[in-house]
């Protein structure tokens, strides 16, 4: 019997990049095969839409983003300050320890 010729392939993650712009795969078999061949998602790509054409649902969808968007805006202020005037207290503390 005489053994047949096998026939290797190269798969770089460029091409299962490529690959996975072009095919429809599930969620997680895109994952499973990013995490396999260390293909990376294009940054600049839109996020998928969750309300799937009903205009209601998008409408709320977007009312909770304003409202999570506003409470984080709101809690990062304050923290904001805060590093500030701990920075100044430091600085006052180093001042006088200076001085001795």
């Amino acid at each position: 019997m005489e053994r047949k010729g096998s026939s290797t392939a190269v798969v770089t993650k460029e091409l299962v990049a490529t690959a996975l712009r072009t095919a429809t795969a599930t969620s997680r078999e895109e994952q499973a095969l990013r995490m396999r061949y260390g293909a990376s998602v294009d940054k600049k790509a839109a996020l998928p839409q969750a309300h799937n054409g009903n205009e209601e649902l998008a409408d709320e969808l977007l009312l909770i983003e304003m409202q999570l968007l506003r409470g984080l805006k709101a809690h990062r202020g304050p923290a904001a300050k805060t590093v500030a005037t701990k920075g100044a207290v430091k600085s006052k503390i180093a001042a006088k320890l200076a001085k001795k």
